[in-house]
């Protein structure tokens, strides 16, 4: 009777807490003011922010490996940034570089008003059906239907699309999903509502990718820097299936042709101590602009983001802290608006965390020698950086007899309770 009342507790706890993020994130959301950027293509802009995966918080999904919970909220931000990395890198894989979402320029931007007074609104009555044992429901919008001269041709992309999105499911089936990473997590010593750093969640994802079984996930792998170098034997080796990861732990793989798979890189890095160097900001401005990087998991002291580029001197990001009901992905037609966000935000540069995984998409052997020429030049110390973020070395990691257990200790994100002040400077003015 005891533990069925302390469930309780925690159920209302976690609804409570669902509610009220959904409240905090709508106070830092406001409608974009679009002009023009950097090119002066603003449609070009919304069209490809709007058009990444967008990845947040849920709630009301199965319970999580290992435990009674039924929501990321509060604590899974980095596991969300860390999936929508790893989707925008399957996007440009299975649909290239060029494609954007059809209903991009539609999606309703999140208002303000609108979206606090629908949180405050659920707040109330989550709590008034917790305490009567009922469930809230939750309609959520349908797709809108597809036409025109290339249906065909949008309807095979759109298939795409909606495949991507599904690997990401918050549901046990799903391959990418929360319930498989924090599964994964748990061979690490992590657990259902822990805090996971930014070079833990690229390990998981590599492991996530590895033991997928979807086939259109064979073609492509992760590989983790190990101790901020990259070994270019070990990504080419990667290209060619060669890895020694769990489905070939010998390397056997070796008839494989060169440039059977794609590869993700991700390269735990540290900028600064306890807090960013701003001699970075250079270097973090040279690595987002490249063609071939996909972002980075970061945050800031209280939160983790997912960056996808910079305006002056902020970086663009995408926010997880928002916390949405379940969608069942299972279904052929479900709706695709919540997967999607259609306001960017911003921070200043010198609130990032110094803990981060920058990420590149690579696609073939040639394509790597292409971005580690390009990085080769960024990572050129200046007079004011002694040291570069990271480095490239020829060979293999095991050469230099190189540890590749997931690392044990990170600097944590500072958990901080208090409610965080919002300014206009949080938001892409364009």
């Amino acid at each position: 009777m005891e533990t069925k009342g302390t469930d309780e507790v925690e159920n209302l706890k976690s609804k409570f807490m669902s509610a009220w993020h959904n409240v905090k994130y709508s106070m830092c959301i406001m409608e974009c003011l679009y002009d023009d950027i950097v090119t002066g293509n603003v449609d070009g802009f919304r069209k490809d922010f709007t058009s990444r995966v967008w990845l947040t918080y849920r709630e009301e999904f199965p319970a999580l490996p290992g435990s009674t919970i039924t929501s990321d909220c509060g604590w899974g931000c980095t596991l969300r940034a860390g999936q929508m990395i790893l989707a925008q890198a399957l996007l440009l894989h299975i649909l290239g570089r060029d494609w954007t979402w059809s209903e991009a320029l539609t999606l309703e931007p999140l208002d303000t008003e609108t979206w606090t007074s629908s949180a405050a609104r659920r707040l109330v009555a989550t709590l008034e059906a917790s305490i009567q044992g009922e469930r809230a429901q939750v309609t959520q919008p349908m797709c809108a239907a597809q036409g025109g001269a290339e249906e065909a041709d949008s309807y095979l992309q759109e298939a795409y699309h909606r495949t991507v999105v599904s690997w990401f499911g918050d549901a046990p089936s799903a391959q990418l999903g929360i319930h498989r990473l924090v599964q994964l997590g748990m061979t690490s010593g992590k657990r259902a509502g822990d805090w996971y750093g930014p070079a833990v969640v690229a390990h998981i994802l590599r492991k996530a990718v590895d033991e997928a079984v979807d086939v259109m996930l064979k073609g492509i792998c992760v590989y983790v820097a190990q101790d901020c170098t990259v070994y270019s034997a070990d990504v080419i080796d990667s290209h060619s299936g060669r890895t020694g990861n769990h489905s070939d732990p010998q390397g056997l793989n070796s008839g494989a042709a060169p440039d059977s798979r794609a590869v993700i890189i991700l390269i735990p890095v540290r900028l600064g101590g306890e807090k960013i160097n701003p001699e970075y900001l250079s270097f973090v401005k040279s690595i987002l602009s490249l063609e071939d990087c996909i972002g980075i998991i970061g945050g800031k002291p209280k939160q983790a983001y997912y960056f996808v580029g910079f305006q002056d001197d902020s970086l663009i990001y995408m926010d997880p802290h928002y916390c949405q009901s379940f969608v069942d992905v299972s279904t052929s037609d479900f709706p695709l608006q919540s997967f999607h966000c259609p306001s960017p935000k911003k921070m200043p540069f010198s609130k990032m965390d110094p803990s981060c995984t920058i990420g590149f998409y690579s696609k073939n052997v040639e394509h790597y020698e292409r971005i580690s020429n390009e990085l080769s030049k960024i990572l050129q110390p200046s007079s004011k950086e002694k040291y570069p973020a990271f480095t490239f070395m020829k060979g293999h990691g095991k050469d230099y007899e190189l540890s590749v257990a997931v690392e044990q200790r990170e600097w944590p994100f500072i958990r901080d309770t208090r409610k965080a002040g919002t300014t206009s400077g949080d938001f892409v003015l364009l």
